[in-house]
């Protein structure tokens, strides 16, 4: 039986693979940005300019999901177009792509300031906290113009199946900010050591330099050539755009509502104190990191099940999927484990402050439970996604983390005064709740989608 199911799956293993792993790379990306701002900081800045980071981390990703969720919307409408060998489609709605992530980065960034300026400072933070926070968040703020432009280019690429070169500009932006975010923030070269706001400055930085190489790369490659053959801005037209925020907006509502309940709590936990909040950032960094392992996995089940899907082959689009949860579940079950094994070093790659080593590393034990859940239900996104199921899946994460998660992480955490742990149990059964719904959604639309062939 073994034996069978790996002989029938194998073909649909070595497929997703390797459209996933370059993707796995270049999502990866995102979450590297904070992650390095955070042991740059951590490290050359001290544990309240961490905190900074933390809190800006909580409130900057609330606001920045909204964004990418609706970027993510091309992505299925373009493997299905070229599933279909639609190729005049794929080209305006790149177009109309572009139009849109520039409107709602706009949008976005004022969203930002204006967070910075009145609701940063009624969150019941500490005061030094708040004072560098916001300069950071206001750079980050920025820098989502070029990071939605570069999405354009990114989601139509890896619709179309190529993703290869995302990776690569993901790889050396984030050597870019790696290294003028040490350079800032320590001070070198006869630069004024500027703390926190140095790893603001050098994101802009490398999400400008993304942005360019990108759309070079997709306006100067034979491959393209097919595709933006009818690429132009005099394509945009209403029900371009509407085809696209009608699939990206409720993918940016799934996003915002796990995003919101991670940084729900942890503004819940920044009340508490500025160790739990550096230990939160911390454990959460480094699952965040393995999240986006499992976000590219479903990147790429997203591509391949509306490769399926447009085309008519449910049968394909059924194996290629559980697939996809097998893959998902070798990655995060070694995740959880390296969690556990190695709870008490990871949280030094961030900090030497011994208090909040000892907090994070009890942290992580939690968070290695939670992998597996993490993983299967953002790869049941992915793949709902891929067939054009956006609305009832927003349905279930709103009622995993809002109505399960962040309400039982209050209960436990703050109510019964258990703290950070208990908020991260929350979420935990959050992430639970969410994992068995979209698959058991994944379950009746495939199967009822089977009969059909």
């Amino acid at each position: 039986m073994l034996s069978y199911s790996f002989k029938k799956y194998k073909p649909y293993y070595n497929e997703n693979l390797k459209l996933a792993l370059p993707i796995v790379v270049s999502q990866l990306g995102h979450t590297l940005v904070h992650m390095a701002d955070g042991i740059i900081v951590g490290h050359f800045a001290g544990t309240v300019q961490l905190a900074a980071v933390s809190l800006v981390n909580s409130l900057f990703m609330l606001i920045l999901v909204l964004g990418l969720g609706i970027s993510y919307g091309l992505t299925p409408l373009i493997a299905q177009a070229n599933g279909s060998k639609d190729y005049e489609k794929c080209g305006k709605l790149l177009a109309n792509s572009i139009l849109i992530n520039f409107i709602f980065a706009v949008i976005l960034v004022v969203l930002v300031y204006l967070v910075s300026f009145t609701l940063i400072n009624h969150l019941g933070q500490s005061a030094d906290v708040v004072e560098h926070a916001k300069p950071y968040l206001r750079l980050m703020g920025v820098s989502i113009i070029p990071l939605m432009i570069f999405q354009s280019f990114k989601q139509f690429t890896e619709g179309l199946g190529f993703t290869k070169q995302a990776m690569s500009i993901s790889i050396w932006g984030n050597i870019v900010n790696i290294i003028f975010g040490i350079i800032f923030v320590k001070g070198m070269f006869g630069i004024e050591p500027m703390g926190v706001r140095g790893v603001g400055y050098a994101t802009l930085i490398d999400r400008v330099a993304m942005a360019i190489a990108m759309g070079a790369y997709v306006f100067n490659s034979k491959r393209f050539i097919p595709y933006l053959t009818h690429f132009a801005f005099k394509a945009i037209n209403f029900k371009k755009i509407k085809e696209i925020i009608k699939l990206g907006a409720p993918v940016a509502m799934q996003y915002s509502f796990e995003i919101s309940a991670f940084s729900g709590a942890g503004i819940m936990i920044g009340t508490i104190g500025k160790v739990e909040q550096a230990s939160h950032f911390t454990a959460l960094s480094l699952a965040a990191f393995t999240y986006m392992l499992a976000s590219g996995i479903a990147s790429a089940a997203t591509i391949k099940t509306g490769h399926n899907y447009g085309g008519k082959k449910f049968v394909d689009l059924r194996h290629s999927a559980i697939a996809s949860y097998h893959v998902v579940l070798l990655f995060m079950g070694f995740t959880a484990i390296l969690f556990m094994g190695a709870n008490q070093f990871l949280p030094y790659i961030f900090t030497d402050d011994k208090m909040v080593v000892g907090l994070a590393a009890q942290l992580l034990i939690i968070a290695g439970f939670f992998q597996l859940f993490d993983g299967t239900q953002v790869v049941g996104l992915g793949i709902l996604r891929g067939i054009g199921d956006v609305n009832i899946p927003t349905f279930i994460t709103f009622l995993s983390y809002w109505v399960v998660g962040i309400p039982l992480g209050y209960y436990v955490g703050i109510y019964h005064g258990v703290g950070v742990k208990g908020i991260w149990y929350g979420l935990t059964f959050g992430l639970l709740a969410a994992s068995i719904l979209l698959f058991w959604r994944f379950q009746v639309l495939s199967k009822k989608l089977n009969q059909f062939n």
